[in-house]
């Protein structure tokens, strides 16, 4: 049985007095990965950013590597073992894609020349301002960046969200390497649930700030009738 990484406990969150999250638990081990599925609005990126911990905690407790973050600044958390890729991505414009992934890297296994072997699209362009890329290559170097921390988990949130499907496929198979192969504990939020699903372990969804369903990813994956009542993935669109 995995040790236990990540462990949340009838949290309560949101932004100032609005409550968005409704009495979360969750846990997650140690090279286990998770996919955070719902509809638009329903409080996955507040989930996400609790995590990270730049929203208002009303109540409950976020423990994660054996230690109280509940209450811990971002940048400390991030020194514990956070690491994220936020939906805007965050990159540093006017630094070249090296000087971005570097600023902030800290010693680990995930090296430079590691991440260049994983992205050989930023090795090209180690060079080029972050404005003078794509959005899918900035999706890369965010990606990138994150590892360079060399965290314990990786959240990850929409990664694929308005990319072009060969990129798609492209972040999908190094998601795959990096949570299949390499063991790395992550929690991913994506609305496309079938594409996602084949990568992770386990699934919760969410509905209004709570947790309506939680199991197995390829149980999930398996029953069309769950996906379509809780995420309106139809049938034929499961099928494609």
């Amino acid at each position: 049985m995995a040790t236990t990484l990540l462990q949340i406990e009838k949290l309560v969150a949101g932004y100032g007095e609005a409550r968005v999250l409704s009495q979360i638990n969750l846990t997650l081990g140690e090279g286990q990965s998770l996919a955070l599925l719902g509809r638009n609005g329903t409080g996955k990126t507040t989930l996400v950013n609790t995590i990270v911990g730049v929203t208002t905690h009303h109540s409950g407790t976020i423990r994660f590597a054996g230690g109280d973050v509940t209450r811990m600044r971002p940048e400390r958390r991030a020194a514990a073992g956070i690491g994220w890729v936020p939906q805007e991505r965050n990159i540093f414009r006017s630094l070249t894609v090296e000087e971005n992934l570097t600023a902030i890297a800290r010693d680990g296994s995930w090296t430079l020349e590691r991440v260049y072997s994983m992205f050989p699209r930023l090795k090209e362009r180690r060079g080029n301002l972050g404005n003078h890329l794509s959005g899918g290559e900035q999706q890369m170097l965010a990606v990138g960046r994150a590892l360079m921390l060399n965290p314990k988990i990786l959240l990850l949130d929409e990664p694929l969200e308005g990319l072009a499907p060969i990129i798609v496929d492209e972040l999908l198979a190094v998601l795959r390497r990096i949570v299949t192969d390499e063991g790395m504990s992550a929690i991913i939020i994506e609305q496309k649930a079938r594409k996602i699903l084949p990568l992770t372990d386990k699934a919760i969804v969410l509905e209004r700030g709570a947790v309506v369903y939680e199991g197995e990813s390829a149980a999930l994956l398996s029953d069309p009738e769950i996906l379509e009542h809780h995420l309106g993935v139809s049938k034929a669109d499961f099928k494609v």
